[in-house]
C-alpha cells in the first residue's frame, strides 16, 4: 500500500497482470511499430522485384546473344587517375547478318579500354531481338558471375528486414510491458523541472537503493500527471533494462487497477 497525499495506491507484487490495451498510448505506438515494418518490407519487396526482374533480363540477354567481332571507331575514357574500377564509353561498327551497324555508348572496363587504339578489335555480345544494343563481351561476363550471388544477398537481406521488424515489435513490447509487470517500484527524484511536453518526454532522475544511488533516464508519456509524493515521481526499474525508468502516471494507475 502507497499514500501519496491525493491517490492511495495498491499496487500487487510483482509479476503483475498488465494487459497491453490498459497502458496509455501503448496500442498506438505499436501499431506505428507494425505499419513501419510494413513500410519496410514494401521497400524490400519493390527492391528485391527491380533486382529480380534486372537479374532475369540479363539472364535472358545471355541466352539469346550472339557473339560479333567489332571494330572501335572511337572511345571516352575517365581521367587517368580515375580509371581505377570505373567505366570507358566506346563505338563501334559491326555486322550481324548481312547488316553493318553502329553503335556508340558501349560499355566497358576502363583499364580494358585503354589498351586499345583506333580500329582494334572488339568482341561483343549482340541479341537478335535487339541488334543495335551491342555490349562487350568480357564486361558482360564480368558481371554475370557477380550476379551469381545476387539471389543470396537478396534472401539475406530479407531475412535481416524480417528479423528488424521482428526485433522492434519485441523491444517495444518489452519497453511497454515488462517494467510494469516485473519492475521494482521506487520514488525517483528528477534532477530538474518536469519537461512539458505533448510528446514522450525524458528527463534524468536518480533514486536510492542499499544506499546505494543510482541515475536513470526516465520516460514519462504524453500530456501525463505522474503519481507524485511531494517532489519524487513514482517509477518502476527493470534490471534488465539498466539505466532507465518507467514513471507510474495517474491514468496508467487508475487503468490498471492501483488505486484505491
Amino acid at each position: 500500500m502507497l499514500y501519496t497525499g491525493a491517490m492511495q495506491l495498491a499496487i500487487p507484487q510483482a509479476p503483475r497482470q498488465v494487459p497491453l490495451t490498459r497502458v496509455p498510448g501503448a496500442v498506438a505506438r505499436l501499431v506505428r511499430v507494425v505499419l513501419l515494418g510494413l513500410g519496410l518490407m514494401a521497400v524490400v519487396g519493390v527492391g528485391v522485384w527491380a533486382l529480380g526482374r534486372f537479374v532475369v533480363e540479363e539472364r535472358t540477354f545471355l541466352a539469346r546473344a550472339e557473339p560479333v567481332d567489332g571494330q572501335l571507331m572511337a572511345m571516352t575514357l575517365p581521367s587517368r587517375d580515375e580509371r581505377e574500377g570505373a567505366e570507358a564509353r566506346l563505338e563501334v561498327v559491326y555486322t550481324l547478318g548481312k547488316v553493318q551497324y553502329s553503335a556508340a555508348g558501349v560499355r566497358t572496363r576502363a583499364e580494358y579500354a585503354e589498351g586499345l587504339g583506333r580500329g582494334a578489335r572488339v568482341f561483343l555480345l549482340v541479341d537478335p531481338h535487339a541488334p543495335d544494343r551491342p555490349r562487350e563481351a568480357g564486361y558482360v561476363r564480368e558481371r554475370a558471375q557477380a550476379l551469381e550471388f545476387v539471389p543470396w544477398g537478396v534472401g539475406i537481406g530479407a531475412l535481416i528486414a524480417v528479423g528488424l521488424f521482428f526485433w522492434e515489435l519485441k523491444r517495444t513490447l518489452r519497453a511497454e510491458l515488462d517494467p510494469l509487470r516485473k519492475g521494482m517500484l521506487v520514488w525517483l527524484t528528477p534532477e530538474g523541472p518536469l519537461p512539458e511536453s505533448n510528446r514522450e518526454a525524458f528527463f534524468p532522475a536518480t533514486y536510492f537503493k542499499q544506499d546505494q544511488k543510482h541515475t536513470v533516464r526516465a520516460r514519462l508519456g504524453p500530456r501525463r500527471a505522474p503519481v507524485r509524493n511531494g517532489e519524487k515521481v513514482l517509477a518502476a526499474v527493470l534490471s534488465s533494462l539498466p539505466g532507465q525508468a518507467r514513471v507510474l502516471d495517474e491514468e496508467l494507475a487508475r487503468r490498471l487497477g492501483w488505486v484505491r
